[in-house]
């Protein structure tokens, strides 16, 4: 994609926001939802503040006050904003400059219009070909964070801050590897597990690659189980490293500096063979979108490419024969340049960020890469520098996990974030003494409108049924689409078992109002089965399974019905007709 594309191409227009006034919990809630990296905090139609999930690294999880705080006291402010006709590549540099991983996007009026983060900027550089030849083991963070299974919450999150990882190695005992991420803290600060032991949060399986596979079938790999990280093993089974898309990205610009090498190296060789690989290698680094410089071994410039000149303004007449001290901003001091030449002198390469200038007199931070060219004999004869305007590159993470967790039709939850949710809703019904519902919800006579009117309608009328039921329900309740004509519900923190008579009325009078979808009026039912924790199961499979029995009861009764669960309904020879139970149990 050209970097000369505006920002509203690329961005995330859907903003999710919030009241100052909003406790932090009930923000990360809706971030879990809606799976966003970032959480805008407005007042008075005006941006105040912004919440991101590297910041929940931050949180106290030893405090279980920590996740009401107002979100005013832990944003961060002021927010930065581009204009939405703003180029991508002036974008990148805006985020180099300014060390931001998310711009607020507004139109002429300064009114929001999106969320672009540096991952919006950094998928947009067409990294596949180098996925297709690279092995896992060029791009892999190598020396993973790795927490045993009994460490808490509280020191998980401190150990990961400290140590800059946005995700650590879980090591449990009987249950095998498991991973925490940001992502994963986001969730435990709308729905706070205490401090627990991180073998009991962390995610299974942990999906393992080889140091030898190509990051392309790494990369199909994370897409395919829609996962955020793979473990990385060597031949004996160790873990060595992770990988993730982040990793592939940053890995990207050293992978590339490494093949300029190379194509450095086979140029000196072929000159004296053929013009014409020396003029396949020059198109090559012409072509390239990130700035390259080479200087002789005296560091006087020798070669300058076309995005050299486009990043600082000086063509390569002007540049060629000087030093790199042409676009040197004066804001580094003597020390920082010895430091660099050490560096580079002992380890044969130097990479970091620069303030440098460009001609118009305009300073930018740039991420910057030297190697030293060395010839058969081990002398310096070149320098090569690449440099770009892309820092801390993160992955979209949004895109690549949304379909994990969310029905792609509705935009509900599915069953894996339902069974998620209900795992901590059980833990916390738990540590509180108070009761939970699971509600299975069956559409009566669904197929007969797919069959007659075709599946584009009962598509619709599915939404519609969504909205219908999530219109009946509290905020902290869940909605989940199992597939086909199948609904799951949990109500969390139930006082009595006859709260849950009210819903489950309101649920099946939703859907007996009729529906006008395509010039047809079409009038539904439906039959729900519940079961109650801790009455009738301790744990999510036993309360799914128990609520499907009851549901297929309420059918038996004649449809359009609610059953709470009986225990005798498991007895393998119980045969009994189902009949409408009363209002509560």
């Amino acid at each position: 994609m050209s970097h000369e594309l505006p920002i509203e191409r690329i961005m995330q227009s859907g903003l999710l926001t919030c009241e100052p006034e909003t406790p932090l919990c009930m923000a990360a809630d809706r971030m879990a939802e809606r799976q966003c990296s970032s959480i805008l905090v407005v007042k008075a139609g005006q941006a105040v503040g912004i919440w991101t999930e590297h910041d929940a690294l931050s949180v106290n999880f030893a405090d279980s006050d920590a996740v009401y705080v107002p979100i005013s006291r832990v944003m961060s402010q002021p927010v930065a904003t581009l204009h939405k006709t703003t180029s991508i590549s002036e974008a990148a540099m805006r985020f180099g400059t300014e060390g931001r991983r998310h711009f607020l996007v507004v139109d002429n009026d300064g009114a929001p219009q999106g969320i672009l983060s540096q991952t919006d900027v950094a998928l947009n550089q067409g990294l596949e070909p180098y996925l297709r030849l690279r092995e896992v083991r060029a791009a892999m963070r190598q020396c993973p964070l790795v927490l045993a299974g009994d460490r808490l919450l509280a020191e998980a999150a401190d150990d990961m801050r400290q140590s800059g990882c946005d995700a650590a190695v879980v090591q449990c005992e009987q249950e095998g590897l498991g991973i925490l991420t940001e992502r994963d803290l986001v969730r435990f600060v709308a729905r706070h597990p205490g401090n627990t032991p991180v073998s009991d949060l962390a995610s299974r399986p942990l999906l393992t690659v080889r140091l030898s596979d190509t990051l392309i079938f790494a990369r199909d790999l994370l897409l395919n189980h829609r996962v955020r990280h793979l473990a990385v093993k060597d031949e004996g089974g160790a873990v060595v490293g992770l990988l993730g898309f982040r990793d592939m990205l940053v890995g990207a610009e050293h992978l590339y500096m490494q093949d300029l090498r190379e194509a450095l190296e086979q140029r000196d060789r072929a000159l004296a063979q053929s013009r014409q690989n020396l003029q396949l290698a020059e198109r090559v680094i012409d072509s390239s979108l990130e700035g390259i410089l080479i200087t002789d071994a005296d560091n006087r410039i020798e070669f300058v490419n076309p995005a050299f000149t486009h990043m600082t303004g000086y063509t390569a007449e002007e540049a060629i024969g000087k030093t790199p001290a042409l676009i040197s901003s004066g804001r580094h001091d003597a020390g920082f340049y010895h430091q660099m030449w050490a560096t580079l002198r002992s380890c044969g390469y130097w990479r970091g960020e620069i303030w440098n200038r460009r001609k118009g007199g305009e300073l930018y931070l740039e991420l910057l890469t030297i190697t030293a060219i060395t010839d058969d004999s081990g002398t310096v004869t070149h320098y090569a520098a690449l440099f770009n305007d892309i820092t801390h590159i993160r992955e979209n993470e949004e895109r690549i996990r949304k379909l994990a967790y969310y029905d792609p039709l509705t935009g509900l939850p599915n069953r894996r974030l339902l069974e998620d949710r209900l795992d901590l809703a059980i833990r916390h019904a738990h540590r509180n003494q108070s009761r939970l519902a699971v509600i299975f919800v069956d559409l009566d006579h669904f197929k007969q409108v797919n069959d007659s009117l075709g599946h584009a309608v009962g598509d619709e009328l599915l939404v519609l049924v969504a909205q219908r039921l999530q219109s009946r329900l509290r905020e902290d309740d869940t909605l989940a689409r199992l597939g086909g004509d199948e609904f799951l519900i949990l109500l969390p923190d139930l006082r009595g078992v006859e709260e849950v008579t009210p819903v489950a009325r309101r649920l099946i009078g939703s859907l007996g109002e009729p529906c006008f979808i395509g010039g047809h009026e079409l009038t539904l039912g439906c039959s729900l089965g519940i079961s109650l924790y801790p009455d009738d199961a301790d744990n999510a499979e036993a309360l799914l399974h128990d609520a499907d029995v009851a549901m297929y009861h309420a059918k038996q009764s004649g449809r359009n019905a609610f059953r709470f669960y009986r225990t005798e309904w498991n007895s393998p020879d119980n045969e009994q007709k189902a009949t409408v139970l009363p209002d509560s149990r």
